[in-house]
């Protein structure tokens, strides 16, 4: 099954919220539709591992997001508490993150010139060789998604959910 990852970018936290139970890039008019990337890359540690490729430096936890759906605050805390959500808990679907300003200008930033060996390192990595020119097509679509954002004065957002 695994867990689809959409990052997007939006004018401020209240446009990346709306509609959070829709994926962020939907062919639905009744859904708003976001400039965004698919992929199966957690922001956690392949966007990390990215942005260290990037950078020039050795791997570590570097991005931080800020989750704002559902809101942290209101979250269960322990296994009993989770086990007594109901079907239809936001708890239980999707999660959107706010990447750190520094993420979204790291990938704006990015030589292009350097993007082919930084996608093989990243495939090596995570998943082999033969998956070189799937990882250099996707780092491709989000630097320019970040650059998009970046130049629009916007921020980038991480909608997942498991699909």
């Amino acid at each position: 099954m695994g867990v689809r990852y959409y990052y997007y970018r939006a004018a401020d936290r209240e446009a990346a919220v709306a509609r959070p139970e829709y994926p962020r890039a939907v062919a639905d008019r009744r859904v708003t539709v976001f400039d965004a990337v698919e992929t199966k890359w957690d922001h956690r540690v392949v966007l990390g591992y990215l942005i260290a490729l990037i950078r020039g430096v050795p791997y570590r936890p570097v991005v931080e997001s800020v989750c704002l759906y559902p809101p942290p605050d209101g979250a269960p805390r322990t296994e009993e508490e989770w086990a007594a959500l109901p079907d239809d808990s936001p708890y239980l679907g999707p999660e959107i993150d706010e990447l750190p300003v520094a993420v979204r200008d790291a990938l704006a930033d990015a030589d292009d010139t350097r993007l082919p060996e930084v996608a093989g390192r990243l495939a090596e990595e995570f998943w082999g060789a033969a998956e070189r020119e799937d990882a250099q097509m996707l780092i491709k679509e989000l630097v320019s998604l970040a650059r998009r954002t970046r130049e629009n004065g916007q921020m980038l957002y991480c909608w997942c959910a498991p699909g």
